[in-house]
C-alpha cells in the first residue's frame, strides 16, 4: 500500500500551497481521498484475508460511482462551469450534453481510475505514465484558468481551475519520489489505494479543464491496457479463444519473452510520446 505515501505527500502539499477558498481544489481532494479509501479497503481486505481477493468488483465499482457522482453533481452546480463537451482539433464544435454530461464524465473518471489500476502490474509501469498525464494536465488546467491563454489557444476557459496546477505539480513530485523506490526491482508497491485514487483524480481533472477527450491521447497507455482486458474477456466469452497470451497487454509481452524491464521502459517511452502529442494538439487548434 505504498500509495499511502503518495497520498500523504500530495494532500499535505495541496493543503499548504493551494488556495483553499477555491472550490475546485476541494472537489479534487474529494475524488482523490474517496477513491483512495475504496482502494485502501480493497488492499486492507487482501491483507486481512492473506490472499489476492479483496473487495468484489461490484463493491469497488459502486464506491467509485458514488464518489464520482457526488463530485460531478457538486461540480455542475458551480456557476462558472458548463456541461459543454469540447472536441480536440475542432474550434467550434462544443455540444452541450446537458443531463447526459454527468454520466459521460463518470465514464471518463471510472475509465481512468481502472485503467491506471490495470496498468499497475509491473514495477514502475503505472507511475511514470501517471506522472506524464499529471504534467500534461497541469499545463491544460493552467491554460484553462487564464483567459488570455485559453482565448489565444482557443480552448475552453474555466475561471479558477488554474489552481489545480498546484495539485498536478504535487502529484508529479510525489510520483517521482515514489518511483525512486518503485522502479524495477521494486521495494514499494502502489496498491489499489494509489492506482485507483491517482487514476480517478486524473480523470476528474480532465473533466475540470474540459479536456475529457484528450485523455484518450494523454492516457493512451491506460486506454490500450483497458481495451486489451475487454477484448480478451469478450473474445473468450464469445469464441472461447484468447486474443493475447495474457491480459492486460503488458503481461502478453512479458510472456512472449521480452524482459520485464524492457517492457516497462518501452511503455514509458510511448507514454512520453503521447504526452508530447497531446500538447502539440493545443497549437494545432
Amino acid at each position: 500500500m505504498g500509495g499511502i505515501l503518495i497520498a500523504f505527500s500530495l494532500i499535505i502539499s495541496t493543503l499548504l500551497w493551494c488556495d483553499l477558498s477555491n472550490q475546485y481544489v476541494w472537489l479534487t481532494l474529494l475524488v482523490y481521498i474517496g477513491f483512495g479509501l475504496v482502494g485502501f479497503m480493497d488492499d486492507f481486505t487482501k491483507l486481512r484475508r492473506k490472499e489476492n481477493q479483496g473487495l468484489s468488483a461490484r463493491s469497488k465499482f459502486l464506491g467509485q460511482i458514488i464518489i464520482s457522482g457526488l463530485a460531478l453533481f457538486l461540480l455542475v452546480q458551480l456557476p462558472a462551469y458548463s456541461t459543454e463537451l469540447y472536441v480536440p482539433l475542432f474550434k467550434n464544435v462544443s455540444p452541450d450534453l446537458g443531463l447526459f454530461y454527468i454520466p459521460f464524465a463518470m465514464v471518463v473518471i471510472l475509465g481512468s481510475s481502472n485503467g491506471v489500476n490495470l496498468t499497475d502490474g509491473m514495477d514502475g509501469l503505472a507511475i511514470v505514465p501517471a506522472v506524464v498525464t499529471a504534467l500534461v494536465y497541469g499545463v491544460f488546467v493552467y491554460i484553462a484558468g487564464h483567459a488570455a491563454l485559453s482565448q489565444y489557444l482557443q480552448v475552453a476557459a474555466v475561471p479558477g481551475v488554474g489552481e489545480i496546477t498546484v495539485f498536478c505539480g504535487a502529484l508529479v513530485g510525489a510520483g517521482l519520489g515514489f518511483l525512486w523506490f518503485n522502479a524495477y526491482p521494486a521495494q514499494v508497491f502502489m496498491g489499489d489505494v494509489g492506482s485507483l485514487s491517482i487514476g480517478g483524480t486524473l480523470g476528474f481533472i480532465s473533466v475540470l479543464c474540459k479536456q475529457e477527450l484528450m485523455m484518450v491521447i494523454v492516457g493512451g497507455l491506460f486506454v490500450v491496457e483497458t481495451l486489451s482486458v475487454i477484448l480478451q474477456v469478450g473474445s473468450y466469452k464469445l469464441r472461447k479463444k484468447r486474443i493475447f497470451k495474457m491480459a492486460p497487454i503488458h503481461h502478453h509481452f512479458e510472456i512472449s519473452g521480452i524482459p520485464e524491464s524492457k517492457v516497462i521502459i518501452r511503455f514509458w517511452i510511448i507514454s512520453i510520446l503521447l504526452g508530447v502529442m497531446a500538447l502539440s494538439v493545443l497549437k494545432l487548434r
